[in-house]
């Protein structure tokens, strides 16, 4: 076996958009670091996971970091710059490419991968990052509570780089270092003893693990493009989770997450709707009536006549949602295996659609629509990486639960305030159905910090949370985990391992009040960060 030994500064494990920006945010403070990747792309969920990004409504005003402005901002100067845009569609500041009800920023996930790279660019010149492609976690060496080196191991030929670092950041779906490196950590449901939360169970249930998907997109065209049926196409159409009510999960109904009663969405490809009239709220609208337009990432409506010859509609549907069984500390054969099942039931999901779906002109199948593998960077078509929900968390200094975020809870008093607050969110508590058997649980919020706490391990003094790793409860992950949020977590994580270095001082000490956090607070804030909320900003 060929290994390689390298020495960095920060390690970030784990180029999802928390890992980006960290890296980002390490390096324009002064540290050298390595930044690892598993996947083809870079971007997590925004790019090989292509989950159009779910974001508060105010995006376009306030609420996020000034890096992730310019991360949207710069996907908006792509398409400007080189696409057939209509006029209307060119003038509009606050550019929807996809038109979808989901999101502000509905694009294609090419183009988002694209300009994270451009982002990383200057200092990959420079050397000051180095990005390992193609890689993932497979061991770790650790002396008492201090991480040494953490072991890649190539994805492609299986050649192993041993990485010593004085702080490593884990970015990780799913918190792969935890169980690496010792750094104690909890899967699953926390008891409501545990936690005083109100919608917690009696007892823990550490396999509850909400559901994961494999995404992929689709046009409708002329012709006959129906996939081979799916090897378990016959489990899965008959497939009826109890929270389905007595129907099957492939069809066009499913749970309402806030009522639970079930309900048919519509679906018709190519709309004749008007995508401009879009406007993507979900505090005033879900958006999900419609499945091609939810998440929808080009309208082709939008475009020169001809450039699109169809929409492209991104499918992350309920039907697609993945919960038979977790992938949390299995066997690794076990948990490909597992994935190998979730990419035949989003399999399924378009062979249903092909095949059986009824149609609004008293006909079946769909047959025209196409999977588009470009667009997806990947052989069949399916996102390159499965979309995890919820990730292995860790055990940290200050903890998330729902009684800090709940409206029910909180009320017009607002989400706890945090003095240590390195960023800002918000998102509904939003659970897809789990493993453990659990429907929708979908909780009112209100506009939340994030502490810096929760990005602390109790113990590993040189180790950072800065994905869905971070100390949140199963409940409060489900308001925690969205693109805009991990961003804010992976750009503070960042910035604190390199005002660390640069200070001699350990993570734990600038948590403390005193001197050293409000230095670090101020950088923050100088770096674009914003840590409490403006006006304007309300529950839903």
């Amino acid at each position: 076996m060929t290994v390689q030994d390298l020495d960095t500064e920060v390690l970030v494990v784990g180029a999802g958009l928390g890992g980006v920006a960290a890296a980002l945010a390490a390096a324009e403070r002064g540290a050298m670091v390595i930044l690892t990747e598993e996947f083809p792309w870079i971007g997590g969920q925004l790019t090989s996971q292509a989950v159009p990004p779910d974001e508060h409504p105010w995006v376009e005003s306030f609420g996020i970091t000034a890096r992730y402005r310019a991360l949207r901002d710069g996907i908006r100067d792509v398409y400007r710059r080189r696409y057939p845009l209509v006029g209307a569609a060119r003038e509009r500041v606050a550019l929807n490419p996809g038109a979808g009800w989901v999101s502000k920023l509905c694009v294609e996930p090419r183009v988002a991968h694209g300009v994270l790279e451009e982002m990383l660019a200057p200092y990959r010149s420079t050397g000051r990052i180095r990005l390992l492609e193609r890689v993932r976690p497979v061991a770790a060496s650790v002396d008492g509570d201090r991480i040494v080196s953490v072991t890649v191991a190539s994805e492609i030929d299986g050649v192993q780089s041993v990485v010593t670092a004085r702080f490593v950041i884990d970015a990780t779906e799913t918190g792969e270092l935890l169980p690496l490196t010792g750094t104690e950590y909890v899967t699953g449901f926390e008891s409501r003893d545990d936690t005083g939360e109100p919608s917690a169970p009696d007892q823990a249930q550490p396999d509850n693990v909400q559901a994961l998907s494999v995404c992929f997109a689709m046009e409708h065209v002329d012709g006959d493009h129906t996939i081979d049926r799916p090897a378990r196409y016959d489990f899965w159409r008959s497939f009826t989770p109890p929270a389905w009510q007595g129907e099957p999960m492939l069809s066009w109904s499913a749970p309402n997450p806030r009522t639970l009663q079930m309900g048919a969405r519509d679906f018709g490809p190519n709309p004749a709707d008007d995508a401009l009239a879009v406007d993507a709220d979900q505090s005033r609208n879900a958006g999900d009536d419609n499945l091609w337009i939810f998440r929808r990432i080009a309208a082709r409506d939008l475009f020169a006549p001809g450039f699109y010859s169809s929409d492209l509609c991104l499918v992350n549907w309920p039907s697609i949602d993945y919960f038979l069984a977790p992938v949390l500390d299995v066997p690794r054969d076990v948990e490909l295996q597992r994935y190998a099942d979730a990419r035949q039931l989003s399999l399924s999901m378009l062979y249903w659609m092909q095949t059986e779906a009824p149609r609004a002109d008293g006909g079946t199948g769909y047959p025209g629509l196409r999977l588009r593998p470009d667009v997806m960077g990947s052989a069949d078509g399916l996102a390159q990486a499965p979309y995890h929900r919820e990730s292995r968390r860790i055990r940290p200094l200050t903890r998330i639960t729902e009684n800090d975020v709940s409206y029910a809870v909180r009320g017009d008093r607002g989400a706890t305030r945090y003095e240590e607050s390195v960023g800002v969110g918000m998102y509904r508590i939003d659970l897809h159905p789990s493993t453990g058997g659990d429907t929708y649980i979908d909780v009112a919020s209100t506009p939340f910090e994030i502490p810096l706490g929760a990005l602390i391990p109790e113990r590993t003094t040189n180790l950072l949370a800065a994905n869905k790793n971070i100390g949140t409860t199963h409940l409060t992950n489900g308001c925690y985990r969205l693109h805009p949020v991990e961003w804010n977590i992976g750009e503070a994580a960042g910035h604190l391992a390199a005002y660390c270095l640069a200070t001699g001082s350990p993570a734990h000490a600038v948590h403390e009040a005193g001197a050293l956090r409000a230095d670090y607070l101020r950088e923050l804030e100088a770096a674009g960060v914003e840590r409490h909320w403006q006006d304007g900003a309300h529950p839903y």
